[in-house]
């Protein structure tokens, strides 16, 4: 995160002694990224985070890449993904390349005997049903229909979902997810121009403090692969941390469109990035009001990146035979545009309902075999006039 945040109790400087109550010390933790260049949160344990008991089994949950080098366009129909119990299980990787994969998810149950580290990715969950609360080691957010969840790297988490109906789109990242640097001046502060800004940004609001030994099982997911270790003191003891490296949440619902007298183009739209991929959030707007615009977006070559539009809600002008859940890729090399009759059903409209998530990749993305198994492989074909 851009910007400084405290919760619960810290030493009046870093680095120094910290006692408890009886005498002892908390234990100080610096928690950042990037070597000591990155974001970084100083935390203070009950004991020391270090405390490793077992290294249990492992499995494989590498992405099972079907098409390597894509060129066609396919839509992919989100809701045929399986619901399962495990929130872990749950997640099906459907888009890949070296910077990040894409997943579904569609959890029936609250993480309860373990907790969950991701020290490969950040990790940014986005809540297109259900609701509950993301409880982390450096304290707790409730989410609701329509929230960025974003976890940075390390965090230890566990989830508590309302009911068993949630649907998440989820992206690993293997780069640090920021807020876009456009949108910001030189001392990191979001610009008065930016769609959003920091009173937007919910911040943890609450710290669970336990100060309990015992076997803690935490799944930690590393090149790949997930191993169960088990830790010898709650994951969850921290009494305070300051810093700028924690979880936050951003409703899409708090994007303010950015819109003009003809059609902007996507960059108006963008929500996140990293070096290798950005995050559009597209939301109820009023549409181009030049006496003759074209709402509809122009035709465009996706030459350096590949385009991911998750369809969320409402009714997306530029596409035909599209519904809630829905997913379009459309690689980099090839043009594509409105589908036939998008452009003269537009004219004259003055506004639109869409909600839909954007991910645009500066890398190609491969297809996995569960992608295969919920795709329209006729899609390329959608532009055919007839």
């Amino acid at each position: 995160m851009p910007f400084y945040h405290k919760l619960g109790k810290i030493p009046h400087k870093r680095h120094t002694i910290f006692k408890k109550s009886d005498g002892s010390l908390y234990y100080e933790q610096l928690f950042g990224t990037i070597g000591f260049d990155g974001m970084s949160t100083n935390s203070y344990h009950c004991h020391r985070p270090t405390q490793v008991k077992e290294v249990n089994k492992k499995i494989d949950v590498a992405p099972k890449v079907a098409i390597s080098n894509n060129i066609q366009s396919y839509k992919l129909h989100g809701f045929k993904i399986k619901s399962e119990d495990d929130f872990l299980k749950s997640r099906k990787s459907i888009l890949t390349n070296s910077d990040c994969t894409i997943q579904l998810a569609s959890p029936k149950k609250s993480i309860e005997n373990y907790f969950y580290k991701n020290a490969d990715a950040d990790e940014l969950i986005f809540i297109h049903k259900g609701s509950g609360k993301l409880r982390t080691h450096l304290g707790n957010l409730d989410f609701s229909y329509g929230d960025y969840l974003v976890i940075p790297r390390g965090i230890i988490y566990k989830i508590d979902f309302d009911t068993e109906e949630n649907r998440l789109f989820i992206v690993e990242s293997r780069r640090p997810i920021y807020t876009p640097k456009r949108y910001r001046n030189w001392f990191g502060q979001l610009l008065e121009h930016a769609p959003f800004c920091e009173r937007d940004i919910r911040r943890p609001y609450e710290l669970e403090t336990n100060d309990e030994k015992g076997d803690f099982l935490i799944k930690i997911k590393k090149q790949d692969e997930i191993f169960d270790m088990i830790y010898a003191s709650h994951p969850f003891d921290v009494v305070g941390y300051d810093g700028f490296n924690y979880p936050y949440a951003l409703s899409i619902h708090d994007f303010e469109p950015i819109t003009g007298r003809i059609h902007q183009p996507p960059p108006v739209h963008q929500t996140f990035e990293t070096d290798a991929f950005v995050v559009c959030s597209f939301v109820p707007r009023l549409y181009d009001y030049h006496p003759e615009s074209i709402p509809a977006p122009y035709n465009h070559s996706n030459i350096d990146s590949d385009e991911v539009l998750y369809y969320v809600d409402g009714d997306f002008m530029s596409r035909n035979d599209i519904d809630q859940g829905y997913i379009s890729l459309h690689p980099a090399g090839i043009p594509h545009g409105p589908h036939p009759g998008a452009v003269e059903r537009s004219i004259g409209k003055t506004k639109t309902d869409e909600l839909a998530v954007m991910v645009d990749t500066f890398r190609p993305l491969q297809l996995t075999k569960e992608a295969l198994e919920i795709a329209d492989d006729s899609y390329y074909k959608s532009w055919l006039e007839h």
